[in-house]
């Protein structure tokens, strides 16, 4: 999970300002968490360091059968408030459109990050401009039509995100019409510091890339990872283009050893310890490397603004 793009095309997420000459492979769509782009590898291999990227999924279509590095099917039978953003206008039929994940936290209620929402990800300046924007929610394989596509009634994308740090990656969107009520999840608060300690098993879900190399799934897909601490995240991430880690609003998790990660196309995906949400992919340098756990929105310290956006 890398740039904060990694919805479907981006490392993790797009490659914004700076970022933009080493477009990620990491998460999301346009991600950052590309490490530098297929192109910019391939001509600048030794000159251009990692870069940290959003994990957004491209804007072109991607092969969807290689989402989760080192993961397992699942279904949204399992987790069915895990929900993906699509728009087949900006990112083709294939796979629904999806190029986000989501996560249901009120029957009327997603949580997401706000790079999904900037204009790297959509390709417009506001989210109105894409008429055919939908939550979809139940639909575990994107190649089928199970399941419902939700219209979206308002978008609030934190203002403060900050696109050089990462902070503050939250988006809060209000469904046009209600889910039901089972197919939601609680969000960590700041009573939930058990759920942030160093060590404990999380579970991240997408529909992203599942190799780091642009193979992305039609089916939902989940990985075991492993929370680490704070002063571990840090020293992964300490600042300049790996993207800056801020520790009051951030965690990080993944394996030891690497191989298990979100990548492009899982951001905004959650990430979850037994009944409750405790972040949101956001970015990272790469995919499921061993020096470069996935980046997360830490879910409790922004639930007092979800709160307040809902």
């Amino acid at each position: 999970m890398r740039f904060p793009f990694r919805a479907v095309t981006g490392r993790r997420r797009a490659v914004t300002g700076r970022r933009r000459a080493a477009a990620g492979r990491r998460r999301t769509v346009l991600g950052r968490r590309a490490r530098v782009g297929s192109l910019a590898a391939a001509l600048l291999p030794a000159l251009l360091p990692a870069v940290a990227v959003p994990l957004v999924a491209p804007a072109t279509p991607a092969a969807a059968n290689g989402v989760v590095v080192g993961g397992s099917p699942t279904s949204t039978d399992r987790a069915p408030w895990v929900v993906a953003l699509a728009s087949r206008k900006r990112f083709g039929s294939g796979r629904s459109g999806q190029f986000c994940g989501a996560v249901a936290v009120a029957p009327r209620t997603v949580i997401t990050a706000a790079h999904c929402f900037g204009r790297e990800a959509l390709g417009v300046g506001d989210w109105r401009q894409l008429p055919d924007l939908r939550v979809i929610a139940g639909r575990t394989d994107l190649s089928g039509s199970a399941g419902q596509e939700l219209k979206l009634s308002q978008v609030w994308a934190n203002p403060s995100f900050d696109p050089d740090t990462n902070a503050g990656d939250i988006a809060v969107i209000t469904l046009a019409s209600a889910l039901p009520k089972e197919a939601t999840i609680a969000m960590a608060d700041a009573s939930d510091t058990d759920d942030y300690r160093a060590g404990t098993q999380a579970h991240v879900y997408g529909w992203g890339d599942t190799t780091g190399r642009g193979t992305y799934s039609d089916t939902l897909r989940t990985a075991t990872v492993t929370v680490f601490s704070d002063t571990a995240c840090a020293q992964a991430y300490p600042g300049s283009f790996d993207g800056t880690y801020v520790r009051a609003s951030m965690m990080c998790a993944g394996a030891k050893g690497g191989g298990k990660d979100a990548c492009q196309g899982d951001s905004g995906g959650p990430l979850v310890v037994a009944d409750r949400v405790i972040g949101l992919v956001s970015w990272g340098s790469g995919c499921a490397e061993a020096a470069y756990p996935g980046v997360y929105t830490r879910v409790s310290a922004v639930a007092s603004l979800v709160a307040a956006h809902s």
